[in-house]
């Protein structure tokens, strides 16, 4: 099924929307494309919410196209308020049951598109399915996924190899994993809540926003206020070492999020591109690096509650040389960009 357009004068009021939120808008936290809910069982039905978080570079999303896989049958995506909707639909490798009756084709792919979602927003797209392939405990199902963006587009479609972590991939497709039963997922959730952040070395905090341990000054770390349901947030920040050799930010953790990964964004021919850093970011000596929205940023992984304008967000830092030093990120607005914020009178 081809994708349907709107008529010539609402795609013009689209475009120049998409425009201008190209030049006003800020970089937004960098992060992929995932599942709100990241587990279930199969000979279940399952609802899947995709949550996109940003544009491509600061332009505005005007396509999510999600590629259904083989054994997730009966979908039925939710519209959208200004959105086209459209479906692909295909034949199955094999024939499944459903309600008694043989079902040998069904949505393929599901196409929402003609929409204007600010980089500076989030959104979710949704659709209910029902997981009838032969999947076993542990795999991983993935959906590719595609931004189509006013400028760019963003391919979340690399699908991880057995045993992988999804996370190790540059654009990884959302995932769902397959669990034995309901309480596996309660008692993952009970496991995380459980991460012991005891082990920190000693670290001097000079100001509300400056942090030191060794040769290193960590300036004012902050993230943004996220949406309810949101499973992501990006972490920022400037390290500047004064010592006479180099530095190493190794990893990162937090009593607040299930994981936290240190990630580079960049653009290349028009496509946004991201990579973990899975050796660290060095910091030269006598040398400042920020990490900011559009480059170099942490990524705040599965965080546990809603972070809110005013709130702060604990973490530990790990670096090869200085050791661990806590940090206090501090929460601003969603939307919000770099720099300092303003001052409230």
């Amino acid at each position: 099924m081809s994708i349907n357009f709107r008529s010539s004068q609402r795609l013009l009021a689209g475009a120049g929307f998409a425009a201008s939120a190209v030049i006003i808008s800020q970089s937004a936290a960098f992060a992929h494309v995932t599942l709100a809910t990241g587990e279930a069982r199969t000979g279940t039905y399952y609802k899947a919410v995709f949550q996109v978080p940003h544009g491509c570079d600061g332009a505005a999303t005007q396509t999510v196209r999600i590629q259904i896989p083989e054994g997730v049958i009966g979908v039925k995506p939710m519209p959208k308020a200004g959105w086209i909707l459209n479906i692909t639909r295909g034949a199955y490798a094999k024939s499944y049951q459903s309600h008694g009756k043989a079902v040998t084709e069904g949505p393929k792919e599901i196409i929402w598109s003609g929409g204007a979602l600010s980089d500076d927003n989030y959104d979710e797209f949704v659709f209910t399915s029902f997981l009838a392939g032969d999947f076993r405990p542990g795999q991983a199902i993935s959906f590719p996924t595609v931004q189509q963006c006013a400028k760019g587009e963003v391919r979340w479609d690399q699908i991880a190899s057995d045993g992988q972590n999804p996370h190790s991939l540059k654009s990884p497709a959302p995932t769902l994993r397959i669990v034995a039963d309901a309480s596996t997922v309660a008692q993952a959730q009970m496991d995380h809540s459980k991460m012991d952040h005891a082990q920190m070395g000693a670290t001097t905090q000079s100001g509300n926003d400056t942090f030191t341990i060794g040769d290193l000054v960590v300036v004012s770390p902050w993230t943004r206020a996220t949406p309810g349901g949101a499973k992501i947030a990006g972490g920022y920040l400037k390290i500047t070492n004064n010592g006479k050799s180099a530095d190493r930010l190794v990893g990162a953790t937090s009593a607040g999020a299930h994981h936290v990964e240190i990630h580079e964004m960049s653009m290349n021919d028009g496509v946004m591109k991201m990579r973990p850093l899975t050796d660290g970011l060095i910091i030269k000596s006598g040398e400042t690096v920020e990490l900011k929205p559009g480059g170099f940023h942490m990524m705040f992984m599965d965080i546990k509650q809603q972070l809110k304008q005013g709130d702060t967000l604990k973490a530990t830092l790990t670096f090869e040389k200085a050791g661990k030093i806590d940090l206090s990120f501090n929460v601003r607005a969603i939307g919000a960009s770099g720099g300092a914020p303003a001052h409230r009178h």
